[in-house]
Order: C-alpha cells, then sequence, then structure tokens
C-alpha cells in the first residue's frame, strides 16, 4: 500500500536526543543499568512554588483556550523579564507565547523562509535547526566552528557564508552541545557584519541564558547592539532555568510583523499552549529567583567534578565549557582502537554503541550536531552518577586495544 506521505519529510530526521531517551527507557525496560548522560533537562523538579501556581490555576477553573500569543499577565511578566535581566524594552505587542521554544523556532522558520532560502548554522549545532530549515524548502548553510575556535562562529566566516539567498542566522549562545558563549566583543564583531547585510536577520536562542559559570556572563546580541532590534527574533523559555521542561513554554521577542506572522501560524497550528503552564510561567518569571541560582551552582559543581574525571580517561579530551550543563568531549583518541570482541571503533557513532554496550552509559554522537569525532554528556544529573558513569566508561575504555600509533590522541581538528 502507498501511504501518502509528504516528500518533505524524507529531508528530516528523528531528533537524536529523542532517539537517544526511546533507547535508555528500552535497555532499562529490558533490565539493563544504564546511567544516562544523554538527557537535556535538569534532573530535579519543577520548583514547589511554580507547582503550586499550575495547582491554583487548575482548581481555580482556568483551563480553557487563551489568545494564541499567550496570555496578557504572561507577556508583561516576560517584558519585565527582559527589561530587567537583559536590558531590553519589548511591549507585550512585540511577544509571543508557545509551546516550548522549539514551537517558537519552528513557526518563525515556516513564517519567513520560502524556498531555495538559506539559513546560516554555526556547527556544532542543536540537532534541529538544519531539519526544521530543511523541512520549510530551506537550505542550511552549516559553518564549521572548530574547537580552537572555541566553538564559535568568527565574524569573517559569517561574512563569508552571507548570500543574496541568506535569510536568517542562527545564533545559540550558551550553546547547546559545546556550552560556548560569546563574549561581548565576539557579538560586536558578528553585529558589525549584520549591519551591513539588513537583509539577513539573526534568531537568538538563549534558553540556557542563566546557566554561565564562573566570570562569564551571557550577553543577547541585541543588547549588545540595539539597531538589531528590528532585524532579530530572541528566543527563549522556562524549560531549563525553572526545571519546566514538561510544561511546555517558550517565547519569541522580535518587531510586531513577524510576531504577528508566528501568532497567526499559532492560531492555525497548536491554537495557544496550555493555560495551566502559562500561569505558572508567570509565577517562574515574577516569583523568587533563588531557585536559578542554587540550580546554576549545582550544575557548576557537576561540570567541574566531570570535566576533571573525563580528563583521566585515555583517548578522550574533555574541554571545560563556560555554559549550558553539556560536556562535548572529543573521543578521537579512541577513533581506529578495537573492542575486546573484534569490533574496530570508526566513528563516533560506534564510541556511543561502546560506550552504551559495554559501559551502560548513554551519550549522543558529535556527528549528530555537526561535529564528528566528539560525544556530547550532560552534566544535568547527579555528583553520585557523574562518578559512577565515568567510572564505568574508564573500565570500558582500559578494554581497548591499543590505538595504532599512526593516530593521535589529541588530534581534535
Amino acid at each position: 500500500m502507498t501511504y501518502p506521505i509528504a516528500s518533505r519529510l524524507d529531508f528530516v530526521k528523528p531528533s537524536p536526543s529523542m532517539g537517544a531517551k526511546l533507547r535508555v527507557d528500552q535497555l532499562r525496560a529490558a533490565g539493563r543499568t544504564i546511567i544516562d548522560f544523554s538527557i537535556g533537562e535538569p534532573d530535579f523538579p519543577t520548583p514547589s512554588h511554580i507547582v503550586e501556581a499550575g495547582v491554583c490555576a487548575l482548581t481555580s477553573g482556568q483551563t480553557r483556550y487563551t489568545a494564541s500569543a499567550g496570555i496578557p499577565a504572561l507577556r508583561w511578566a516576560i517584558a519585565e523579564k527582559l527589561d530587567r535581566e537583559n536590558g531590553l524594552t519589548y511591549g507585550p505587542e512585540q511577544l509571543v507565547v508557545g509551546c516550548g521554544a522549539k514551537n517558537i523556532i519552528y513557526s518563525a522558520l515556516a513564517a519567513t523562509v520560502n524556498e531555495g532560502d538559506e539559513v546560516i548554522v554555526p556547527a556544532p549545532y542543536w540537532v534541529s535547526y538544519p531539519d526544521m530549515v530543511a523541512l520549510h524548502g530551506g537550505t542550511p548553510v552549516i559553518v564549521r566552528c572548530d574547537e580552537s575556535a572555541g566553538f564559535k562562529l568568527s565574524a569573517d566566516a559569517l561574512d563569508q557564508a552571507i548570500t543574496a539567498r541568506t535569510r536568517w542566522l542562527v545564533l545559540n549562545s550558551p550553546n547547546n552541545p559545546t556550552g560556548a558563549i560569546y563574549s561581548p566583543e565576539e557579538l560586536r564583531a558578528l553585529a558589525d557584519v549584520l549591519l551591513r547585510h539588513p537583509h539577513v536577520w539573526v534568531m537568538t536562542d538563549e534558553i540556557y541564558e542563566h546557566f554561565a559559570y564562573g566570570d562569564v556572563r551571557h550577553l543577547s546580541i541585541v543588547a549588545i547592539e540595539p539597531k538589531l532590534k528590528d532585524q532579530a527574533l530572541i528566543v527563549n523559555g522556562v524549560s531549563k532555568a525553572y526545571a519546566m521542561t514538561g510544561w511546555r513554554i517558550g517565547y519569541g521577542a522580535g518587531p510586531v510583523p513577524l510576531i504577528k506572522a508566528i501568532t497567526l501560524l499559532l492560531t492555525q497550528s497548536v491554537s495557544c499552549a496550555a493555560t495551566v503552564s502559562q500561569v505558572a510561567a508567570v509565577t517562574a518569571l515574577q516569583g523568587p529567583q533563588d531557585c536559578v541560582a542554587d540550580a546554576k551552582a549545582l550544575f557548576q559543581a557537576r561540570r567541574d567534578r566531570m570535566v576533571e574525571l573525563l580528563n583521566k580517561i585515555p583517548g578522550i579530551h574533555c574541554p571545560r565549557p563556560d555554559g549550558a550543563f553539556y560536556v562535548f568531549v572529543s573521543v578521537a583518541g579512541l577513533i581506529g582502537a578495537k573492542t575486546p570482541s573484534g569490533k574496530t571503533l570508526r566513528d563516533d557513532l560506534d564510541v556511543v554503541m561502546f560506550f552504551l554496550d559495554e559501559a551502560g552509559v548513554a551519550a549522543i554522537d558529535g556527528s549528530s550536531y555537526g561535529a564528528p569525532g566528539y560525544v556530547r554528556m550532560s552534566f544535568a544529573t547527579s555528583i553520585e552518577q557523574i562518578e559512577a558513569g565515568c567510572a564505568a566508561l574508564a573500565e570500558a575504555v582500559s578494554s581497548l586495544v591499543t590505538v595504532p600509533s599512526t593516530l593521535k590522541e589529541t588530534d581534535h581538528a
């Protein structure tokens, strides 16, 4: 039988993150003990005062449809947050609420990308960016940003990638998967390029903004260059900072015509974000922020421990990320090695499967993020799990047959 599946889905791959979660669930159901470093969400519950706000919304009957752009109270809370934390002024009419930041990104691309339009995506990238672009008939233009450049896009590389067909630059800082954060000077240089090319908009995904460690600060490119406000869409949400991944609330801030276009699509797709989740998000943004500071301190301690332990394992090189809650680990020193069963580890996907099968540790291959030779591991889990997982990885790696001398452990190019 022939099924009426649209040909545009031929260009879309399943989400590696969701695929990894499914594989972990299957192995656990089969009785395997798996330490999960693949998950991209905080491991602690939503703070109680936010949950209570959601419960109150339910018991008080706030269970009906809302305006597609979001309830006024939430859009005002977002406007106040942007002013308070980011130094940015947006009115409610310049804001739209969606079912997670992912929904906003998808809708923004659907509203703006025509067949053959180009979208610049620095690599390593969040796995969904290129597929979303391709799904709407656009061409993702991947610009590789090596570890030697801090995994960050340079102004020169951006300038060279722009053509007459370029519609967007997607900028993710703090970055998933690398944790890279752009400095004020780097943002200034990128902004100067964008100002010279007003037909190119910047979509700045700032969902991990609260997780910047040490002396490093997150800044929005729009705060660095206010003239970009009419050329930019800021994407954010409450999922990561407030451990609200399942509540599905994200938002976009941008020029009124773009926000109206995104809202129009929401009216014909999801109608609106869940009312109870919107009410809870108001409390998240306007209530006590100690929970965010506590989460940041916890993640920083976990980051430091994971980096320390991974760098003790031969063949593994783990740069220290400035933000988010992932390490992006070079496994170049393991590629070419043989397992005890005689299988050669030919690429990062083989390494990931070796980690899962032999160590019971789940991670995601770097190729899925546009960076072969690397593996993403999340430290959004307990110190105990981090220590147990790294010990299991060290034991598994010690079983490998020696890597051929022609391969260099420290070759991360």
